[in-house]
């Protein structure tokens, strides 16, 4: 899955870490690079062996979005004109923003520096986000003469952090450093720069201990509560997924007799 502007490690038993690798760059979302995180989130999905997965960036940045300078090669569009290049390209980046929400395993994004445009829009994109203090975040494209919409920004900004203040950052373009971005929600929490990833490993430690359906199912109806369409009927898939564990399983049995005897539980996924 490894290639040489992505890496793929194994710091903790069932942790992926994945790395944008391309420091000198700041990690920008060239093609080279989207490229190969698509192919391996795509990997990883799959790979039940991984059940949380901690995302960053080489160097001093975690992405600063776009790259003008050396944007890379996208694939498949030989022999089309500008506006069929140009979709094909969009397509290919909005392809990684809905993969990291449909991966199946929760993915912490362990914000190390810029995330700025489309690499705000990745950090959003992840289910959990933890800052390192010296990080910082901005809607770029309103500072470049461009919309400040881009890749779900629009439509994730709001959700994470509401829409006064999505509304300011997205028609100011200013920096929110990472004291305020957790001050108004959009990161769990920031910590020292030499704890960021440990802090990370730690969380996705935590996930990987619980049910593997019970995980998968949260990061589910959290995701599509987003988009419900009245209480009610998210509260009806919410009981669904419930009585889905509850009943297919003894994972209940197995949490109330670790309580019992003060041991941790043991969770199997399977029915006794």
């Amino acid at each position: 899955m490894t290639s040489e502007f992505v890496l793929v490690d194994r710091p903790r038993d069932h942790v992926a870490l994945v790395t944008l690798n391309r420091p000198e760059r700041m990690n920008s979302m060239a093609f080279d690079v989207m490229v190969p995180l698509k192919r391996v989130l795509d990997d990883i999905t799959h790979d039940n062996s991984v059940r949380a997965v901690v995302l960053t960036g080489a160097g001093r940045g975690f992405s600063s979005g776009a790259d003008h300078k050396s944007a890379g090669s996208v694939p498949h569009v030989d022999g089309l004109t500008r506006p069929g290049f140009a979709l094909r390209s969009m397509e290919l980046l909005d392809d990684v923003i809905l993969a990291l929400r449909k991966l199946h395993q929760p993915v912490i994004a362990a914000v190390n520096g810029a995330a700025i445009g489309g690499g705000l829009c990745l950090a959003l994109a992840c289910d959990i986000r933890i800052a390192g203090a010296g990080a910082y975040f901005r809607a770029a494209g309103i500072n470049n003469g461009l919309t400040a919409s881009e890749l779900g920004l629009s439509y994730l900004l709001p959700r994470a952090i509401g829409t006064s203040r999505a509304f300011e950052l997205m028609l100011t373009g200013r920096d929110i450093d990472a004291e305020e971005a957790e001050r108004i929600g959009l990161v769990s929490r920031h910590v020292a720069d030499d704890d960021l990833l440990d802090t990370c490993y730690g969380m996705a430690e935590r996930i990987a201990a619980f049910s593997r359906p019970g995980i998968e199912l949260t990061k589910r109806t959290l995701w599509s509560g987003l988009d419900a369409g009245s209480l009610e009927g998210h509260m009806q898939a919410e009981g669904l997924g419930q009585l889905y564990v509850r009943l297919l399983t003894s994972n209940f049995e197995e949490a109330v007799a670790a309580r019992a005897q003060q041991r941790p539980p043991v969770f199997t996924d399977d029915k006794k």
